[in-house]
């Protein structure tokens, strides 16, 4: 039996003397579309910013592939790091630079490529999620939903195992939203890479989602794990199930 590609175990997580959840222990398994969902304040982006090293956790692990993430040590981190593709909320690509030069940052810094296989790693990476054509644009001159796109070029530039997602629909409308959600799709399949993502826009849930887990806010811990759709019908808490029955519904602008 494979392990899971990412295992969270006993993890509690705090500031300091303040709470933020305790006793996580999940699977997200390799090919998984995961999504870390909950109430307002129950700790979701404090989780991601713990997968992904940016916190260190009061108690417990993270491992991927079986390995230790909080044991490790700083270079075998970074070894890890570099398996990983990360998008953020506002996108955080450089206005300074083009899209071309913001998605052949990690290529540079990380790889050995010439300048010439650079370029064509890159073009080929903008034209994978529809943005043939636009290498010499900067960030300032197009849309709010290429420069999602373009975020996304660049975290799947090493071609990583792992996409990380923070609120990647956030700002968009709710056309724009499910096109990206679409693209998401494409690209785990193309690439096989795992997505963990933290998303408030409801319908990417059942849209995408193919794992999930519920943080509760009041009981400071997690109280369900599994398919969103099969937690909507099935789940034992009722509060689980008004959430998921409520975000079937409501659209967008809800927040999770």
């Amino acid at each position: 039996m494979m392990s899971a590609h990412i295992a969270v175990r006993d993890l509690t997580m705090a500031y300091g003397s303040l709470l933020i959840q305790q006793d996580l222990n999940f699977d997200i398994n390799r090919g998984d579309i995961f999504v870390i969902m909950g109430g307002s304040g129950c700790g979701k982006s404090t989780l991601l910013k713990h997968m992904l090293g940016l916190l260190d956790p009061a108690k417990g692990d993270i491992l991927y592939s079986g390995e230790s993430f909080v044991a490790a040590s700083p270079d075998q981190r970074e070894a890890m790091r570099r398996r990983w593709g990360i998008t953020y909320q506002s996108g955080g690509l450089f206005s300074a630079m083009t899209l071309a030069q913001n998605t052949g940052l990690p290529l540079q810094l990380y790889t050995k490529y010439n300048r010439s296989d650079i370029d064509d790693i890159v073009a080929y990476k903008l034209a994978l999620v529809g943005l043939a054509g636009y290498q010499d644009y900067y960030p300032s001159e197009i849309s709010g939903g290429m420069r999602k796109r373009a975020a996304l070029a660049r975290a799947i530039a090493l071609d990583p195992e792992i996409l990380f997602f923070d609120e990647p629909s956030a700002g968009l409308d709710p056309i724009s939203s499910r096109l990206l959600d679409e693209l998401i799709v494409q690209l785990q399949e193309s690439i096989g890479a795992t997505v963990v993502m933290v998303t408030h826009e409801l319908p990417s849930i059942f849209e995408i989602a193919t794992n999930s887990v519920y943080l509760d806010a009041r009981s400071k811990t997690m109280i369900a794990y599994g398919d969103p759709k099969t937690l909507r019908d099935h789940s034992d808490q009722a509060v689980v199930r008004q959430f998921l029955a409520r975000a079937s519904g409501a659209g967008q602008g809800k927040q999770l």
